[in-house]
């Protein structure tokens, strides 16, 4: 019974805490995510993709939606179809196909919506080119509680991947000996197309189009198995092939080709230390971008530039990746070559370049300190520096003692201004009484002539 009331009195106390704590804690954070998460879908198709919104039990009533997707793979066909549970738009809805990105803000009116798999919108995409495709939410997507304060309860988001493929033949099998793999590109722009002809065949029909689902006419491009082309525009080419037989057109082939003969744009790269440098292994960083096909991957090559712009050594190629600190090198001018390569296989120079020269002192283990280049031995390091301190100390001596000379010149001279001062007013003191005593004497005389005057004898005054 005892343990009955303790498990009672537990409960109780966890439900009074609970009760407490403010509803947005409680409840779960919202998701948001997309419908179908995966799938198959063929070139040229297209496929809708919707977005749902769980709000984990609360009221929600505004929401920011920023998904991404691959341009190269996919583009927006037909944008915001169908219902959603948004009623107020604040921020109309925008799609890109050159930068890969749909944007949406809207809401709710007050109290908001509850709801586990509410439907926000729904987006059409076409599929491109082959491949995996994935689609995702931005971290600036929101899900607002109607709390008033605009509360963002979004914990999780949950995006799609795609995989992109070219329709199985429906009608002749189709090669290319000049561009075999549908997936890569190249830089040849003449294809040749091979297929096969089958017994009974009485003519093909064919067009080489930028449309995945182009289909070719009814006229006849007579019986021949093989096309050329040359001097085809960069970019994806679908060939469509249908044969004849029987008086009868069969299914549509598709076979596609990826041309990129334009090399990736200019570029410089860049050093973080100066261009004149001490630093032996500076850090260079190279950027640039591909119109068609994109940037595949980089390559380095440092080559020591002599007198005359002469080459003296060359290092070869190597894939390296942005930012890359560059091997130890020696003093000395050198020329750093970037290359740039497409998908294609085609390629782009960037260059710079440097000076690594001494700095003005140098430690080098276990043979001296170099200065501006020079190198100096231990042993004549330590005897410059027991020159050095030995002059320090023999200025320093020289220095206190001339000091001590100046103080006493100083005192002395204090002491004879002193002196000569004290012997000037002992003068002017003896000089005064002097002339006070002549004063008195003058004064006395002076008496005397006034006693003459009035007939008196002088000092017969009593």
């Amino acid at each position: 019974m005892e343990k009955i009331n303790k498990g009672i009195t537990f409960f109780l106390i966890i439900f009074f805490i609970l009760s407490f704590l403010p509803v947005k804690m409680r409840a779960a954070g919202g998701v948001l995510s997309l419908s179908p998460s995966g799938g198959t879908f063929y070139l040229g198709s297209t496929f809708d993709v919707s977005i749902f919104v769980d709000t984990g039990g609360n009221n929600v009533n505004a929401f920011q939606i920023d998904l991404k997707f691959p341009t190269d793979k996919l583009q927006v066909a037909e944008p915001f179809i169908g219902k959603s549970i948004i009623t107020v738009l604040s921020v109309p809805p925008s799609y890109s196909n050159i930068k890969g990105t749909i944007s949406l803000q809207g809401g709710v009116p007050h109290p908001g919506i509850k709801t586990s798999a509410g439907l926000i919108l729904t987006i059409t995409f076409r599929a491109k080119e082959p491949g995996m495709a994935s689609i995702y939410f931005l971290n600036s997507s929101k899900v607002l509680l109607d709390d008033g304060l605009g509360t963002n309860i979004l914990a999780s988001t949950v995006g799609a991947t795609y995989n992109l493929s070219i329709p199985p033949p429906e009608g002749p099998l189709i090669s290319s000996p000049t561009h075999p793999d549908q997936t890569k590109w190249y830089k040849n722009s003449n294809p040749t197309f091979l297929w096969q002809k089958e017994e009974g065949v009485t003519g093909f029909s064919y067009i080489l189009s930028k449309d995945p689902t182009t289909i070719p006419d009814n006229k006849s491009e007579g019986k021949d198995n093989s096309i050329s082309y040359e001097k085809i525009a960069d970019g994806l080419w679908y060939f469509h092939l249908k044969a004849k037989k029987g008086g009868n057109w069969g299914g549509i082939s598709t076979f596609l080709i990826k041309i990129d003969t334009a090399p990736p744009a200019d570029f410089i790269p860049e050093s973080e230390s100066p261009l004149r440098t001490s630093n032996h292994q500076p850090i260079i960083s190279f950027f640039t971008t591909d119109s068609a096909s994109g940037i595949d991957h980089y390559e380095v090559k440092i080559i020591n530039v002599g007198k005359a712009g002469k080459e003296t050594d060359v290092y070869f190629f190597t894939e390296e990746t942005s930012p890359y600190k560059l091997p130890k090198i020696e003093l000395g001018t050198y020329e750093i070559i970037v290359r740039a390569f497409d998908r294609a296989g085609n390629w782009k120079d960037g260059k710079i370049r440097m000076s690594i020269v001494s700095p003005f002192i140098s430690f080098i283990k276990d043979k001296g300190i170099g200065i501006m280049g020079v190198l100096i031995s231990w042993p004549l390091v330590f005897l410059i520096l027991a020159l050095i301190l030995g002059l320090l100390g023999f200025l320093i001596y020289r220095r206190k003692k001339e000091e001590k000379e100046t103080q006493k010149k100083i005192k002395d001279n204090l002491d004879n201004i002193k002196e000569r001062f004290s012997q000037e007013l002992f003068q002017l003191d003896d000089k005064i009484k002097k002339d006070m005593t002549k004063r008195e004497e003058i004064k006395q005389d002076l008496e005397s002539l006034k006693d003459v005057e009035k007939g008196e004898m002088p000092g017969s005054k009593t």
